[in-house]
């Protein structure tokens, strides 16, 4: 009865909070593995990468720092006191180390894009009636989150952390001089009730729910975006969202001066406490069938320049729809915030939402105008736009961007053979990477740590000496296809323990790095382990790869993590995989296109290795 007096949204917050917090004590705490055990399995990580004496060098560091009563013991109890005495050990370091005190430009560096199957309109009619069922979607997904709907996820019959899911919404990174944070609006008793749509570089303030909470329905905000349309026509204004593409230090500085304007500081807070941003883009040139799913990925990443749609992005903002007048779509999210799988479920909801027809009749209200969204450029504000255009258009001319559907087999053809898929793709991958530059590098695969509270990821290394043995053997014809065989089911199994181990909070990057953070942060000097040049090595990751599989044919993209990197995402389906490949232009050795090439011709021989032609 009491709960009848409660107005439904802040009934429906109170019914989220004890439902996360049944769902949180069924999952554990994440675990600080054993220090001789990480230091060991580091020293087989770098076995495939390093000469016998670099290796033997590092041996002897090693061991010195994990002898009995030496450093790593110090450090290690520390750890395991942090551990008890916090949400999470390492979650929170990771993600201000990581994300929130690197000073890259999150465009590209950092936010990743998915793009999505292209939708059946090709111009701004039908845009704007699929945006109209999106943003429903979206809201209906979030009525599930805050109402404790939301059904718990597993993995392998146990639970996982649902923490993420109400921090999607109404949150933003904010920059700083040296380090940004990232601010949430959806916590107070009543949080934000609007979001933001951004077209022709113009943003406005677009409330979602009517005055007795309920939210909009797909004809209210398809009535709201047809007005900002014809709000929106003056394309002669600045493309301040380009502001937030620029290096944090210099996107920091401009904010301080930016929101020195109140006009300025209300339309950013706006934008900031918003739910989320939807992206209103422009047409784009019509390009070959050949290379589309490539430009929409790119035009999804970055918005494809200064003179394309980049201004209608706030790159700060956690989560960013985009929807085209070509029937394309996708997702940019930022990264401290959120991770793939908690936005692969939230996409799977709303494509599961659009194929519902609109039974809800809109009430006889008339809604208030979309508020248009001011800012007051001045002479410095002019100067930073200025050097923000050019950034970002260096930027993104720098980036190499091949995306592409394999057809040939899926995920059950390496089920067939009994194989794990995820090991499978990694070995072609592996072996693409060595046909291109004749060398393993650092590799690393992104194993989610969601079966514990408040985890988030770890790094699976794929260079093993199980993977070296296989791809230096297979090209080689004095080796029969038995032993290729042999040799590929043994990489396949050492890459699928590592992945158990990483999954079980037993990998050893995170670890490695608490126990660095915890010298930090106790006023030593770094160790010598990591002061090592194998360590540099180790963690030069020339090769970032990751899995997002989905129940549709989408495909993530992100930029690589060094200037002479690649970076690999796909989605298995059952009969095809989905890939996205990036290498930075500016780089002589690495080239998308022949990696895409390699690897596509790796999984074909790899095929043939099993199922040989007649």
């Amino acid at each position: 009865m009491i709960l009848e007096r409660i107005p439904p949204r802040i009934c429906s917050l109170l019914m989220h909070r004890a439902v996360l917090r049944k769902a949180h004590s069924s999952v554990p705490p994440q675990p600080v593995p054993p220090l001789g055990q990480t230091l060991q399995r580091y020293l087989r990580a770098l076995e495939p990468l390093l000469p016998a004496d670099e290796l033997e060098h590092t041996r002897r560091i090693v061991q010195k720092f994990g002898c009995t009563g030496g450093l790593g013991e110090k450090l290690q109890r520390e750890l395991i006191k942090r551990a008890k005495h916090s949400h999470n050990w390492i979650s929170d370091w990771w993600v201000q180390w990581a994300y929130l005190e690197c000073r890259q430009p999150l465009a590209v560096h950092s936010n990743p894009a998915i793009s999505l199957p292209k939708r059946d309109f090709t111009d701004w009619r039908g845009q704007l009636v699929f945006a109209s069922k999106l943003i429903a979607g979206v809201l209906d997904f979030k009525a599930k989150v805050d109402s404790g709907k939301l059904a718990v996820e597993y993995m392998r019959g146990q639970p996982l952390c649902m923490e993420l899911f109400p921090q999607l919404f109404s949150s933003c990174r904010i920059p700083g001089p040296k380090h940004d944070h990232v601010v949430h609006y959806g916590r107070p008793r009543r949080g934000p009730a609007h979001i933001t749509v951004v077209r022709n570089y113009q943003f406005f303030q677009l409330d979602v729910y009517n005055s007795d909470g309920t939210p909009l329905t797909e004809s209210q905000i398809h009535a709201q975006l047809l007005r900002i349309r014809s709000q929106s026509w003056k394309t002669d204004k600045e493309p301040m969202g380009i502001l937030t593409s620029e290096h944090r230090h210099t996107w920091g500085q401009a904010y301080t001066r930016l929101l020195k304007d109140k006009i300025n500081k209300e339309s950013v807070r706006l934008i900031e406490k918003s739910i989320f941003t939807l992206c209103l883009d422009s047409p784009v040139m019509r390009i070959s069938d050949e290379k589309y799913s490539s430009r929409m990925a790119a035009q999804i990443l970055h918005g494809g320049g200064t003179y394309s749609n980049s201004g209608n992005r706030w790159f700060d903002k956690t989560l960013q729809f985009v929807v085209g007048e070509d029937g394309s779509w996708g997702l940019l999210y930022e990264h401290a915030t959120a991770e793939g799988p908690p936005i692969a479920t939230l996409l799977d909801h709303v494509l599961e939402y659009c194929k519902k027809p609109d039974r809800v009749r809109a009430p006889l209200i008339p809604l208030p105008m979309p508020k248009k969204l001011y800012f007051y450029i001045n002479s410095e504000i002019k100067w930073d736009l200025e050097m923000a255009k050019q950034n970002l258009d260096i930027l993104i001319n720098d980036l190499d961007i091949k995306c592409f559907n394999f057809q040939r087999f899926g995920k059950e053809f390496a089920k067939h053979l009994k194989l794990s898929p995820n090991s499978f793709i990694q070995v072609a991958i592996q072996l693409a990477y060595y046909r291109v530059h004749n060398e393993v590098c650092a590799a690393c695969d992104i194993a989610s740590l969601r079966m514990f509270r408040g985890g988030r990821t770890d790094y699976i290394r794929s260079p093993t000496n199980q993977m070296l043995s296989f791809i230096q053997a297979f090209d080689d014809y004095a080796v029969s296809r038995e032993a290729k065989v042999q040799l590929l089911r043994e990489a396949v199994d050492a890459y699928s323990i590592l992945t158990e181990q990483s999954l079980m909070g037993q990998g050893i990057d995170r670890h490695l790095l608490g126990l660095k953070l915890q010298a930090i942060e106790e006023g030593l000097s770094v160790p010598r382990i990591f002061m090592d040049t194998a360590y540099g090595l180790a963690t030069h990751w020339k090769l970032r790869t990751g899995q997002v599989p989905t129940i549709t044919d989408s495909v993530m993209c992100f930029g690589p993590l060094v200037p002479d990197g690649y970076a690999v995402c796909y989605n298995p389906q059952q009969d095809h995989v989905h890939f996205s490949i990036t290498a930075f232009n500016c780089c002589e050795e690495t080239n998308a296109e022949k990696l895409a090439l390699t690897l596509e011709r790796s999984l074909c021989d790899l095929q043939e290795l099993f199922q040989p032609s007649v």
